[in-house]
Formats: C-alpha cells, structure tokens, sequence
C-alpha cells in the first residue's frame, strides 16, 4: 500500500488545495477548506467484481459516427419520462435534487415497483423494513423490484454482478462511501469518488442509474460542483410540504430539453401524476372578484393557463412596498413603471403584491399582460370577465409585443372552455376554426378599453 497523504477541499464548491487557507479562491467562501486524508493505492472497479469484459474504443471520424437514436426505458410515468426527454437512456446517470420530505425516494420507489423490467432500489437511509412499509401503501404487489441497504461500493457492484438489473437506484450518494478513499461518508472525496465509480459502471454496462441527492439550506444541491458536471442529467424536484403539489423541473439534460416540467400532486397511496395542470392552477369560483386574471404561458412543450392575483392598496407607510411570489420582482417594478408612464395610472403611491396560484414559478414573458391586467383590475376593483385569458409581452414603450407559440397557447384556452384571449397585434395566428374570440392589441390603453370600457 503506498504512503496516505493529505489534502485540501473547499466544502462548498470542492475546490483542492495543497495547504489550508482560510478563504477559498474559487467561490469566495470563509472556513470551508477543510483537511481529508486520501488513500493512496492501487485501484480496481467495478470491473474486478463483475468479471465483465472491458469494452475497448478507438477514434472515429465524426462522419463515421453512427448516430443512431439512443436506447431509451419507458419508466412507466408520464410525468418522469417527459422531464426526461421521452425516458431514461441506458447507460446514463440520472441525479434528483430536492428539500428533505418533498417526497424524492417516494417517487423513485413508485416507479421502480411499477417497472416491468428487474430494478435495484439500494438505501443507505432507510431499513428494509421501512421501504417495505412505504411500498405496501404505495404499490402492494410487485416482484421485480429488489432492496438493499448498504452504503459501500464495493459491495453493491458484488450485488449487481449476481442481480443484474436493469436500474440501479441510489438514495442517497451522499450515504455511500468506497474503499478507496479514507474518509468520512458525505465528503467531497467520497462524493467525488463513488460518482465516478457509479459513471464507469453505467456507460460499460449500459445500466441507467439514478442518484438522490441532498441539498444545502440555499436549495443547491449538496456536495461539489463537479457533481453536476459529472452527471448526465440533473432533476430538481420542489414544492412547498403545505401545499399537496410537487414539481419536477429539469436542470441539466444531454439527451432532451431542459425546460420541460412535471407536476405531481402528494396522495395518501403516493405521487398522483397531474396530466392536466392548468385545471388545478385555475380557482374554479363562480362570482367574480378583482385583481385575478388568467395567463396562458409555455412551460418546454406543454401549454398551462395560470392564475395571476395582484393586490393594490394605499401605502401605509412612507415607502411603498412591491412583493411577488413566484414571479420576478424586478420585472414586477419594471411592469408598474411602464404602466406609470406610458398609461398614466398613478401606482407609485401603492402597495403592490403579486401571486401566481398553486405555489409555481414562472418566467415565461408571456404572462406580462396577464400581471398587468390582474394590477389594473386590483387598482379599479373592477373584475376581469370571467373567460378572458391573455398571452402577451409588454415592452418598455408600453406596446403589446409577440410570442412564440401563440397557436398552442390558443388551442389550451379553448381546450378549457376560455372565450377570449388577448394577444399582441403583431402575432401570426394560424388557427382556424376557432370557436375562442381572438383580441388582438397593440397597446395597453386598448386592453384598458376592452377591459373596462
């Protein structure tokens, strides 16, 4: 065994450095180098257990690159495989992010008990006793999905080399540890070592695996940056644990488009997936009440119709106060000093709080003259006709400007039972037949004329 040295290793970003220093060059941050012994000596991998055959490679002229489409395992949820970019491709690492409770070893469990094909659901966290518990209420009969709890390396490959499964799943890499490296579990050594372990034996296998990771009280994802790099596809899976909706967002993605989104809603038996979300976003209320005005907005492929509520009342102190949940103050001030200036209404004296329904955000330019109408509405207490959607851009003149998409947005409002929608003047309409009246503005003044006479 060759002599153990140490090194150095920023917490936060997992920057290496041969001495300590109290602040870390890379990220700025004070106190977070910390020493970690590293275990010098000669490795073997995943390989050494399994007896596999090593798959050699040679360089290719890229016009002799076959470009054949990638294997992709139908995980049998909508929702995953959308975010995903149609489903798990073999051989790929897959990392899911999300707050502690919010339900990230729930939706993994769920999809492996329901797979047809052989899954392997390996704890570091939880007992065997406990999964089972977990998966008696969410799925009872199901006898292709293995358990294991263990947290070495080593001994997982040993595991897989006897099971051969067709997904590996690892909740959580924050728990595994590898022989190799002498060091605490959790570490960035460890973190670093165990991915890359896990990396060699997806792409010489052509085994998906999905790892759970945990995050920082920032909402980061814990651990090294290189973590993300080294992973193919990043998951973030949000939502506030008082409300009953989850959303699955794609960070990062090399086989499919990042900005798809699912949406999922918390049940008793486990994750219900939502197929229609804007049914769910839109409060179905009868009478009609100022300062709610509904959005059609794009979210990757999928058309959803938001829920944007704004409230405006006089200041009561000195300074007035603009708040918005899930959308972008900045935009909101910019909004309000458009409105001021170009339409003349006098907003500079009043609070203003904004709010997009079912705890989402949205920075889709697309719902500017939804927020603008909501404001408006609030600011006359006057309510907006019950079936009117918008789906435009306001630009810093005041103009009402195009979106892309605009056919889709149309259709999804008529789809659910919308009779108007407000779109710039200068957009393309290519639907035909429609039965949704279709107001096209140019200004805001307009859209205040239609509004409210």
């Amino acid at each position: 065994m060759a002599k153990t040295k140490t090194a150095f290793f920023c917490q936060n970003c997992g920057a290496q450095y041969a001495k300590w220093v109290g602040q870390c060059t890379s990220c700025k941050q004070w106190n977070t180098v910390v020493e970690e012994v590293i275990q010098k000596e000669e490795k073997t991998n995943w390989r050494s257990v399994s007896n596999a055959t090593p798959r050699t490679s040679k360089p290719l002229r890229i016009n002799e690159i076959d470009p054949g489409n990638e294997i992709r395992w139908d995980t049998g949820n909508t929702e995953f495989n959308r975010v995903l970019g149609g489903g798990l491709v073999a051989g790929s690492l897959t990392l899911l992010g999300g707050e502690p409770g919010i339900g990230k070893s729930t939706l993994l469990l769920q999809m492996a008990l329901k797979l047809p094909f052989t899954s392997l659901y390996v704890s570091g966290e939880e007992s065997q006793r406990q999964i089972k518990m977990r998966a008696e209420r969410i799925h009872p009969a199901s006898t292709n999905c293995y358990v294991l709890t263990e947290t070495k390396t080593q001994n997982i490959f040993q595991h897989i080399a006897r099971l051969v499964p067709d997904l590996v799943i690892i909740d959580s890499i924050q728990t595994l540890h590898s022989d190799y490296i002498d060091s605490s579990a959790g570490s960035i050594s460890q973190i670093r070592e165990c991915t890359a372990e896990l990396i060699k034996f997806a792409k010489e296998s052509h085994t998906p695996v999905i790892l759970v990771g945990h995050i920082t009280k920032d909402g980061s994802l814990a651990g090294p940056k290189i973590l993300e790099h080294m992973v193919d596809t990043v998951l973030q899976f949000e939502g506030d644990r008082n409300y009953v909706y989850r959303i699955l967002r794609s960070l990062k993605n090399r086989f499919g488009s990042t900005s798809e989104l699912g949406i999922y809603e918390m049940l008793g038996d486990g994750l219900r997936e939502v197929n229609n979300p804007s049914e769910i976003l839109i409060s179905n209320t009868d009478e009609g009440l100022s300062g709610a005005a509904v959005a059609a907005t794009m979210e990757g492929m999928r058309p959803l119709l938001i829920e944007i509520q704004a409230l405006v009342s006089s200041a009561v102190y000195g300074t007035p106060q603009r708040s918005a949940t899930g959308f972008n103050a900045k935009r909101l001030n910019m909004l309000l000093a458009v409105l001021e200036k170009r339409a003349g209404f006098k907003l500079a004296a009043k609070d203003v709080f904004l709010n997009i329904t079912g705890g989402i955000t949205v920075d889709d330019p697309a719902i500017d003259l939804a927020v603008v109408a909501a404001i408006l509405s609030s600011n006359a207490d006057l309510p907006i006709e019950k079936g009117v959607c918008f789906a435009a851009e306001i630009g810093l003149a005041g103009e009402i400007r195009p979106v892309q998409r605009i056919d889709q947005r149309i259709v999804e409002a008529e789809k659910l039972g919308f009779s108007m929608v407000f779109v710039s003047k200068n957009n393309k309409i290519g639907v035909k037949r429609s039965k949704i009246a279709i107001q096209q503005v140019a200004k805001i003044e307009e859209v205040v004329a239609h509004l409210f006479g």
